[in-house]
């Protein structure tokens, strides 16, 4: 099973991923360094994130997964610093 996820952190801010082995503890390779500004060490202590499929398949190429990834980080607008930790595709390079 292939997916695009959307992790959600308990400031707010998400990251979109995919995943193309469908695997259940897959929660993404967002840049530690960034989510690691965000909170203080004592909030890293007890750190709740969710994880929400937005679109599996069974039967879709790696090169549609990646479409859909790109079309999910633009639409819930993961790429703006200020409301995600996706760094590509630049937000400034939005459609």
């Amino acid at each position: 099973m292939k997916l695009v996820y959307k992790i959600t952190y308990p400031n707010g801010k998400i990251y979109i991923g995919k995943d193309l082995t469908g695997s259940a503890n897959y929660f993404g390779s967002a840049d530690g360094s960034l989510i690691e500004l965000d909170f203080t060490l004592d909030q890293r202590r007890d750190f709740t994130i969710r994880k929400e499929i937005l679109w599996a398949s069974e039967t879709a190429s790696n090169q549609e997964v990646n479409r859909k990834e790109v079309e999910f980080i633009r639409s819930f607008r993961s790429n703006d610093p200020e409301i995600g930790y996706n760094r590509w595709p630049k937000f400034n390079d939005q459609p």
